[in-house]
């Protein structure tokens, strides 16, 4: 057998459907469970003990018979139906799938033992349906030596005997020897590679066990080297040196109406230590919704520009796009820079006029979505990118801003969990903002049944009188943007809303052309209306400061990030604000977690430890839609010790990765670090391509 480098053409087929391209790919894929053989039960006690269970109820079970008579039928199709029995009665076997080999072996008086499920049929009585099937009986004593049968995740085509046999072949021959230095191992109380290895392919084990701990150990470790190299090969490339020679940044922090809290001034000092240095680098800005990450945006936008360079700031929606726009546009004013906003919609002048500004190098800033970072969009002396809500776009347009050779700047309103920032961050620089602007009060967060929404009708056509505003939101479904039961949704409440509210109601969605939606949300936020109906297009970017009351509706069908996002649209002014929930009546169990963490903190991080442990990294990061890899045996929330260890050692690996000296010294073999990064060639590739 080739291993993981070898060409496709060597490597069977059927495996690589399952995604084991080699070897150690086989090595590490264990069973899902096992198979007891070691003890026989009589068809007598399986037509007593299963006669009124279902199929799915029943357990796998071994019996030892012989054939009495077989025939092929064809009603109501094709099967191969066998009668057996043993010393205490009969039952019958139908085979769907069989061949003319196994229709010939099933002749009176042979013997063979019969594993599967059992289940009980009014017309044939007790049944197996296609078990497996092993030639002859063996003695109490030989049935007592039998092993555990492991039971692996497979496919079509790819028999368990076939692939317990591939399994073994590389168990045998590629089973990788201990790499990790005894002390480690000591410490941590971890066995060896080997042994655990052969261990969880041998038996059982329980998810806590040291066999399982050992084999997550490797996977961080060969994670963090693969981030952290990934972070190494970024800062080697060159990018611009960003002083501010003009004092831009300096003259911004003195215009602006308020002064940094804390958490935003340490912030900046680390956005500004990473732009005056001539390497690429990747930062990433994280804070509470509210918290103030777009003043340090600002600032790092107006650093390349008082340095001579232009900025791009990227947001993944336009409505977001446009809030950004106008905020920058009023922190600037004065400073004599030509800001461009690229959106849909442009005529073709426009568009044209302000694509030569950036590439001739009239124009400062540029804001927009992705289309910044189109092939048509050329800059003079672009100097930093600025990403909002970073995790929301797909690998390939992160990969073209890191092609771009500028410094980058992420930011995210959700906060990240410690154990998931150690693990899939690790090749990013973080920077965290854990303060509120100080006079803004919690949000006060009430839960309210759908039952008793009409309660909130007066108190919403009060909202005018005592200068403030709300957004009403109802829900997107499944992910799909203003589908049909969504607009439903918002059409019914409009309907009811209407009469009370009447022209002091504006309503908000996706359908709309994106002219419109802008307009709707200017008009907003000029206070022309006093409710804003809407869909989730709200969700972030939206800055009112007079919104002081958010209403969701069905709120059980929004995600734990969702909610709080939505939460943090309100409470930006001075003042008393509040979230209502709305819910329909029963509440799943996974809802009633999830609106209950929201009723009993507005911690954002604390809400993000929840929700990592309610849909894991995947989804909490938005690496599903984008295709990144997740961990396959670690849970970041079950392991977090063992992470904090393998995130130690991976960094101490990657430090010394490129001198074979250091790491002998440390006391790793280089040789077989780089096998250990073989081992997961998967993981660390993807990694590599896509972080």
């Amino acid at each position: 057998m080739a291993d993981a480098g070898s060409k496709p053409k060597l490597w069977p087929q059927v495996l690589q459907k399952l995604g084991l391209t080699g070897p150690t790919d086989l090595v590490l894929h264990f069973p899902l469970r096992f198979e007891d053989e070691s003890s026989v039960c009589s068809l007598a006690s399986l037509s007593t003990e299963f006669g009124f269970w279902s199929e799915q109820a029943s357990p796998s079970v071994q019996c030892q018979v012989e054939v009495l008579e077989s025939q092929v039928v064809f009603k109501p199709r094709r099967m191969l139906k066998v009668r057996v029995k043993d010393d205490s009665g009969e039952a019958q076997l139908r085979f769907i799938y069989f061949n003319a080999s196994m229709q010939a072996a099933m002749v009176k008086g042979a013997r063979y033992r019969v594993i599967g499920v059992p289940r009980y049929s009014r017309l044939a009585g007790l049944e197996f349906i296609h078990p497996r099937l092993k030639k002859g009986w063996l003695s109490q004593e030989d049935l007592s030596q039998q092993p555990l049968r492991a039971v692996y995740p497979s496919t079509s085509g790819l028999t368990q005997d076939r692939l317990g046999q591939w399994i073994r072949k590389a168990l045998d021959e590629h089973c990788p020897d201990e790499w990790l230095p005894g002390a480690y191992l000591k410490r941590l109380g971890l066995p060896s590679l080997p042994a655990s290895i052969r261990a969880l392919h041998a038996q059982t084990q329980p998810q806590a066990s040291p066999f399982w701990n050992r084999i997550r150990l490797d996977e961080i470790v060969a994670q963090q080297l693969a981030l952290r190299r990934a972070r190494s090969s970024r800062h080697r490339a060159s990018a611009p040196v960003l002083q501010d020679e003009k004092g831009l940044s300096q003259r911004l922090l003195q215009a602006l109406p308020f002064k940094l809290t804390g958490a935003q001034h340490r912030a900046w000092l680390q956005v500004q230590t990473d732009l005056a240095r001539p390497v690429a680098t990747h930062r990433l800005v994280q804070g509470d919704v509210g918290s103030g990450k777009t003043v340090i945006a600002a600032l790092a936008v107006a650093a390349a520009i008082g340095s001579g360079f232009q900025a791009a700031v990227m947001a993944p929606t336009e409505i977001l796009a446009a809030q950004l726009h106008s905020k920058l546009s009023q922190w600037f004013e004065g400073f004599g820079l030509q800001l461009v906003f690229l959106k849909g919609g442009l005529s073709e002048r426009d568009r044209r006029e302000r694509l030569a500004g950036l590439a001739d190098g009239t124009v400062s800033l540029a804001v927009g979505t992705h289309a910044l970072i189109q092939e048509s969009v050329q800059f003079a002396r672009l100097g930093v990118s600025v990403v909002d809500e970073q995790h929301r776009f797909g690998v390939a347009q992160r990969i073209a801003l890191r092609e771009a050779g500028v410094h980058i700047l992420g930011m995210s309103a959700t906060p990240i969990p410690r154990s998931l920032a150690m693990t899939y961050l690790a090749d990013l620089d973080v920077s965290v903002i854990d303060e509120r602007p100080p006079g803004r009060e919690p949000i006060r967060t009430r839960l309210i049944a759908q039952s008793r929404r009409e309660e909130l009708v007066e108190p919403l056509s009060r909202l005018r009188e005592q200068g403030s505003q709300a957004y009403w939101v109802c829900p997107v479904i499944e992910g799909q943007q203003d589908n049909e039961k969504a607009l439903a949704a918002l059409e019914e409440t409009e309907q009811w809303l209407r009469p009370v509210l009447g022209d002091e109601l504006g309503v908000v969605h996706g359908r709309l052309k994106a002219a419109e939606k802008q307009a709707v949300m200017q008009a907003f936020a000029r206070g022309d209306f006093t409710v804003l109906l809407a869909t989730t297009v709200i969700e972030v970017g939206v800055d009112v400061p007079a919104a002081r009351v958010m209403v969701v509706d069905h709120a059980e069908r929004f995600g734990l990030a969702q909610l709080h996002q939505l939460r943090g649209r309100v409470g930006r002014g001075s003042g008393q604000s509040s979230c209502i929930l709305l819910y329909q009546e029963p509440l799943s169990e996974a809802a009633k977690v999830r609106l209950r963490a929201l009723y009993e903190t507005d911690d954002g991080f604390e809400l993000a430890r929840r929700d990592l442990a309610l849909r894991g990294p995947g989804e909490l990061l938005g690496f599903r839609q984008s295709g990144e890899p997740e961990l396959r045996f670690t849970d970041l929330e079950r392991d977090e010790a063992l992470v904090q260890s393998g995130v130690e050692i991976g960094a101490a690996i990657a430090e010394a990765f490129d001198d074979p000296k250091r790491l002998v010294k440390l006391g790793f073999e280089p040789q077989a670090v780089h096998r250990l990064l073989n081992r997961w060639h998967r993981l660390a590739t993807d990694l590599l391509t896509s972080v």
